[in-house]
């Protein structure tokens, strides 16, 4: 019997990867009830040392996002988010990127190589605030907030920007 050539081989892995991420991403939405009201009353740091008060972004619609800077699909993620961020912006949508374990150096780092142009802030030792935003285990997580302060729903993993925009859009 002959070998089976290193192509095919790879084609095969790299189908199977795709069927598993397919799968995955039909798993990994989650909606909450709309009655959940989101907890803004943190203040957190940014990467540069500033302070961030969560609840000054009540009355807009807000998506916050849970990462970290080695985390390989908060990396495939990011680009996403930074043109959502830009396209939504002059309706009023805030996004907000919450690291969960990165020094503010790792951070500069990272918004510098991806150009974030979105707040990202430090989470790092702050288990309240993944408490209340209903952080599980896996990142990344994002959180969408409706202009009336409603967490619309949640989403663990990736997902397609298409999938964005609709939870976006349903924000306002």
């Amino acid at each position: 019997m002959s070998p089976v050539p290193t192509s095919w081989r790879l084609r095969a892995a790299a189908a199977l990867m795709v069927a598993v991420a397919a799968a995955g991403l039909a798993s990994c939405h989650r909606q909450t009830s709309p009655v959940e009201v989101a907890n803004l009353n943190f203040t957190l740091k940014d990467m540069n040392g500033h302070d961030v008060r969560l609840s000054d972004l009540k009355g807009k619609a807000i998506l916050v996002n849970f990462w970290s800077t080695t985390c390989g699909p908060c990396q495939l993620e990011t680009p996403e988010l930074v043109d959502l961020a830009a396209k939504y912006k002059d309706r009023g949508l805030a996004v907000v990127g919450i690291s969960i374990d990165d020094t503010p150096a790792d951070i500069r780092t990272f918004a510098n190589q991806y150009k974030v142009t979105y707040p990202l802030l430090v989470g790092a030792d702050r288990d309240e605030v993944t408490q209340a935003f209903g952080l599980g285990d896996a990142i990344p997580m994002s959180v969408f907030i409706t202009t009336k302060g409603t967490v619309l729903g949640r989403v663990e993993g990736l997902a397609t920007q298409s999938w964005y925009e609709r939870q976006i859009q349903a924000l306002f």
